[in-house]
């Protein structure tokens, strides 16, 4: 297989630029989620939510829309190439942001954040075809872990600059701020990224290609397992989201210092994604997912028990938070690496299946687990441990019990029988 450096050459830019161009491209996602948190308690005073838990439909609906939206942007991805869906995609993202700026109730705002969900399908998706376009294997897994290192500075920094907008301005110049930041990105790609799918790799837009491609994502033994893992985990993940501006700020009254907190945790992950690129390629992706997974769920039912016993401190929650985010940057690429490998000759529609099937099903465990959130860690812990023992049930389903082999197929350990 080709190096790094050649294969990137056909995107026009040197592979340093490339990971941090993707990684910018996948950060309108987080930037979107969580520059919004410090704001959600002040938007539903000031557009009178029905309840405390309301404003947390905010994130869902974005959710909603990027799920819907990649099953439209992966096929035209793989017909039209990549770069035009990433300037279709950051248009409509700018439109649902002009329809949030001027919401004048809670329901307006969660159908401009609901554009906004099918606007930044185009650029998530096309980030992760045009890593499938030119890695494969370990070196696209710790790709992936690099992208996400990067991708999550964003979360660690975006609730500290939705907070300080909030110091000099109200909640809807969050709003300016997020088209800003896509105009940027729009230019960005305009004069330095390249098309990375050849007129001759690409696939006619059908309806019977759609349904082959879907047909062969759900019918792929490894792909459908590890897209299901995705949807079950990151849906326990974006439970965290939608309550975590109440856990840290209406439980343990951390005010101002929410957005510390939170970067500080996602610091976490993103140090963890750098270990894991490191490390992705002698352990294999599949071995360090298993892990990760099984420490997930044994964290969490420890802390579950632990609500029994003594009533739960902000240092012991930022305790098991930290524990659970390290484990999440070595989930986070290379499970997604682990669905899209099978996957390259289909790579558009496949990474929208993928991400809509996972999204969709995300998008509906965080949404529960966030309107169950009662001012304790409950809900939060207690699905972790069910997520996560379903997820290491269809890991282990998937491949076999051989998850000690690498995803090259290469065993670092006698197989297991």
């Amino acid at each position: 297989m080709e190096n790094a450096h050649n294969d990137t050459t056909s995107s026009g830019i040197s592979p340093t630029e490339f990971t941090i161009l993707v990684a910018s491209l996948m950060s309108i996602v987080a930037i979107s989620i969580d520059a919004l948190l410090p704001a959600l308690g002040i938007i539903g005073s000031d557009l009178n939510a029905a309840t405390a838990n309301q404003p947390q439909l905010l994130i869902s609906m974005l959710f909603l829309g990027m799920a819907l939206g990649q099953l439209i942007c992966g096929p035209l991805s793989d017909a039209l190439g990549r770069r035009p869906i990433l300037f279709g995609g950051f248009a409509l993202y700018i439109v649902g942001t002009v329809i949030c700026y001027k919401a004048n109730s809670l329901e307006v705002l969660m159908f401009g954040r609901f554009i906004q969900g099918l606007g930044v399908a185009g650029p998530y998706i096309s980030a992760i075809s045009l890593v499938r376009d030119l890695f494969h294997g370990a070196q696209m897994a710790r790709i992936m872990s690099l992208v996400m290192m990067i991708f999550v500075l964003v979360p660690a920094f975006a609730p500290t600059i939705g907070q300080g907008i909030l110091f000099i301005a109200d909640w809807r110049s969050i709003f300016e701020f997020y088209m800003l930041y896509a105009i940027l990105i729009v230019v960005w790609v305009a004069f330095r990224l390249k098309e990375t799918l050849p007129k001759s790799n690409r696939i006619p837009f059908s309806k019977k290609g759609f349904l082959d491609g879907f047909k062969e994502v759900l019918t792929n033994r490894i792909t459908a397992s590890y897209t299901v893992c995705m949807g079950l985990f990151f849906g326990s993940f974006i439970g965290y989201l939608n309550s975590s501006q109440q856990i840290f700020q209406v439980q343990f009254k951390t005010g101002n210092m929410f957005s510390v907190y939170f970067g500080l945790l996602a610091l976490v992950l993103g140090f963890s994604s750098l270990m894991n690129s490191r490390i992705v390629e002698k352990h294999g992706a599949k071995i360090i997912a298993f892990k990760a997974m099984t420490v997930t769920v044994l964290a969490s039912l420890a802390f579950l028990i632990l609500h029994a016993f003594v009533d739960i401190n902000l240092w012991m929650f930022l305790i098991y938070a930290a524990v659970i985010f390290f484990c999440f940057g070595l989930l986070f690429g290379n499970v997604n690496s682990l669905a899209m490998e099978p996957m390259g000759h289909v790579a558009g529609i496949a990474s929208a299946v993928i991400g809509s099937i996972s999204s969709l099903m995300s998008m509906g465990i965080g949404t529960l687990v966030g309107q169950m959130y009662n001012n304790t860690l409950v809900p939060i812990s207690g699905n972790f441990v069910l997520m996560g023992g379903i997820a290491l049930g269809i890991m282990y389903w998937a491949e076999k019990g051989r998850l000690n082999e690498s995803s090259d197929g290469t065993s670092h350990e006698t197989p297991a029988t």
